[in-house]
């Protein structure tokens, strides 16, 4: 064990006293300021949603409707296709058709059914040369556009033909194909051709 002997105090004594006596008005001299009382203290603030809530979300009483009316809505949920080329095409020939099928039903005269059915037909080889060759021709919507535009030229030129010979064949054996009631059975079996036409290109659209 060691012991302090009075004269290792006395020198330690002094030793402090000239170490105060040389640090004496260097460094800072008073009172330390109390952190505390300088700076706000850390406050955990609350977040306030971005997006207002709404009570009862999952009640159906309280959900808004979907907006069922509204085309461009339903063609999202859907994932319709838009319309190809084709089916353009198909939706301004079908009119054409509808016109000529008035046309006979209507009963009306040679000059009105000549020019509506120009009108269709002139239409009709603009789509064979369009689409010869190609994917749509193969369908039975375009097959029955030829079809009917063949005979809806016949009976164009039937029609025309009965007002320059039927007076001159009538007592013959050709002249049996230019009388009213031939010219009547072909005009109603074009008909039923058309209204089938039209009933397929829908299917198909």
């Amino acid at each position: 064990m060691s012991f302090c002997l009075p004269s290792q105090a006395f020198f330690w004594n002094r030793k402090d006293k000239s170490l105060e006596k040389e640090l004496q008005g260097k460094g800072y001299a008073g009172k330390l300021p109390v952190l505390e009382d300088t700076t706000e203290k850390t406050r955990t603030k609350g977040s306030k949603p971005i997006f207002e809530t709404q009570d009862d979300f999952n009640n159906p009483d309280e959900l808004k409707p979907t907006p069922k009316d509204n085309p461009a809505f339903i063609n999202i949920i859907e994932h319709k296709n838009k319309p190809t080329e084709f089916q353009k095409d198909v939706d301004m020939i079908i009119p054409m058709l509808e016109k000529v099928v008035d046309c006979i039903e209507d009963n009306e005269n040679l000059q009105l059914f000549i020019s509506k059915s120009n009108v269709l037909t002139s239409n009709i080889d603009y789509l064979m040369d369009k689409y010869k060759d190609k994917p749509e021709s193969y369908s039975d919507g375009f097959k029955k556009l030829m079809d009917v535009n063949r005979y809806t030229k016949s009976i164009m030129t039937l029609r025309q033909e009965a007002v320059t010979y039927q007076r001159y064949l009538a007592y013959s054996e050709s002249g049996s194909v230019y009388n009213p009631q031939n010219i009547s059975e072909q005009l109603q079996y074009l008909k039923e051709e058309l209204n089938s036409t039209i009933v397929t290109l829908k299917e198909e659209q």
